[in-house]
């Protein structure tokens, strides 16, 4: 059952009718080109979806992780990369929320609430992909401020943000090493490249680029929460929110997928009746439908424990892979549902099989996510 409020269920609804009146029907002039969606990012921020996680005092809408995992789920239903456009916005308002010193919070969070300033994360580098503690871009003191080096890839929203929350070492000489490492607030300028836009198969319209830092220069004051060498901690914490938006973003795609082929199902006829009559068909949309109901719990289930203030990297490890998973195998049985037509760009599922797959990859991969997965349940059910 659901435990959103009256004023929380409305906001999910706001999310839905967005979506269908303004960006179902619009959505492939954006995708088939690879066009950045700027009315519909205007839309969002007059809606107030930038703000979903910023505090009220600094003109937030501070709902529920739950309800905000909800309006993710809309927004990828209509289309997943505008879902994407407020994923790593969202997770460093979280962590600036959480973590930030008060002229941290004071500083970006009004900004951020109202879509002024759109953020995004960088952690992931061209020669490390998940694993995080061999991490190469570093910070030096230098004068009073910190001079950075370095590279991340796959970084989204990278042209369009205002802020980037920028996991880099600091002290290189730490033991284990991601006790070394901080999270910086950098924003755009001088020893900061972007580069173009990295080709893909899905996610289109929102770009994801390199970013190179050639001698960054950043005050003291850019460390997040103000002390150094705790970004690690800030950063996991930061990834249990992402990994739940993950998680609704694959409910989204999923849920997308499976109402496209119920419709379909319904409306096509073969050997004199609709085709869900046909038990192979008739099979396929009850598996559908059966797993996206089990990630939407699951995905509800972690977000319920982040707003409980306990630790949710289990669960929300469990959340984004199965829900992940999901998405890819519905996408995928929504196309034999449609038979040849699946394959066809007049239809959307051939548009649900190409976003699915990032879910699975991103946020740290599904491998990744079965670490965790098992290390915390072995931590949690100890041999005495």
């Amino acid at each position: 059952m659901s435990a959103l409020t009256e004023d929380e269920r409305e906001i999910v609804a706001l999310a839905g009718e967005f979506v269908d009146e303004r960006v179902r029907p619009r959505v492939r002039d954006y995708e088939s080109v690879d066009a950045y969606p700027a009315d519909f990012i205007e839309d969002m921020k007059k809606l107030g979806f930038f703000g979903l996680l910023a505090p009220a005092e600094h003109g937030g809408v501070e709902v529920s992780t739950e309800c905000f995992a909800r309006v993710t789920e809309e927004l990828a239903r209509g289309w997943m990369s505008l879902a994407g456009a407020i994923g790593g916005h969202s997770v460093i308002t979280f962590m600036i929320r959480t973590f930030g010193t008060p002229d941290q919070r004071e500083r970006y969070l009004p900004r951020m609430a109202d879509g002024t300033v759109r953020a995004t994360m960088a952690l992931t580098e061209p020669g490390g992909g998940s694993d995080l503690q061999a991490m190469r871009t570093h910070a030096r003191e230098d004068g009073g401020d910190l001079v950075i080096t370095g590279s991340k890839t796959w970084i989204s929203n990278a042209r369009h943000s205002g802020l980037i929350g920028l996991l880099c070492v600091t002290d290189p000489d730490a033991k284990p090493a991601h006790r070394g490492m901080s999270v910086l607030l950098v924003e755009p300028g001088d020893g900061l490249t972007v580069s173009k836009n990295l080709p893909k198969l899905g996610y289109r319209g929102v770009e994801s680029c390199e970013l190179l830092f050639d001698e960054m220069r950043v005050p003291a004051s850019a460390v997040l929460g103000g002390q150094p060498n705790q970004g690690w901690a800030h950063m996991m914490r930061g990834l249990e929110v992402g990994r739940v938006q993950v998680a609704a973003r694959a409910v989204g795609v999923a849920q997308a997928a499976l109402d496209d082929a119920v419709r379909y199902a319904q409306e096509r006829e073969s050997f004199g009746k609709p085709i869900w009559k046909h038990q192979s068909v008739g099979n396929l949309l009850a598996d559908m439908a059966t797993k996206v109901r089990a990630a939407r719990l699951l995905t509800a289930d972690a977000a319920r424990r982040l707003d409980a203030g306990v630790r949710a990297d289990m669960e929300a490890g469990m959340a984004k892979l199965f829900a992940s998973e999901a998405a890819m195998q519905v996408a995928l049985d929504a196309m034999r549902v449609h038979g040849g037509y699946g394959y066809s760009k007049e239809f959307d599922v051939e548009r649900y099989f190409r976003d699915a797959p990032l879910m699975i990859l991103g946020e740290g991969t599904n491998e990744i996510q079965r670490n965790v997965i098992a290390a915390q349940l072995i931590a949690r059910n100890p041999i005495t």
